[in-house]
């Protein structure tokens, strides 16, 4: 099993209801990444998103720039482990 670099990252913001997971699902594809996004019954959005640590720093920028009006805070936190996912998807 390959190593590869995750990352948890939570939305916070007005960030459900405008099309942010859509979004989101669609960036993916412009990067070599993989997981998943969820909405949080407390308002945020979820990413679980394993890749390359560039590849996943692109794809957190593509995603800040299009999602730009929407939110008002980026948490993110992660390591290495072994590769969980395969494509990207909305939970």
């Amino acid at each position: 099993m390959v190593e590869v670099h995750h990352e948890t990252i939570f939305f916070s913001g007005r960030v459900q209801g405008v099309g942010f997971r859509y979004t989101t699902l669609q960036v993916a594809k412009e990067f070599e990444v993989a997981g998943y996004v969820q909405n949080l019954t407390d308002g945020r959005v979820q990413v679980e998103v394993e890749g390359r640590r560039s590849e996943i720093d692109a794809f957190v920028a593509a995603v800040e720039e299009r999602m730009h009006g929407h939110i008002r805070k980026t948490e993110r936190s992660g390591g290495k482990r072994t590769g969980q996912f395969s494509g990207f998807e909305i939970r």
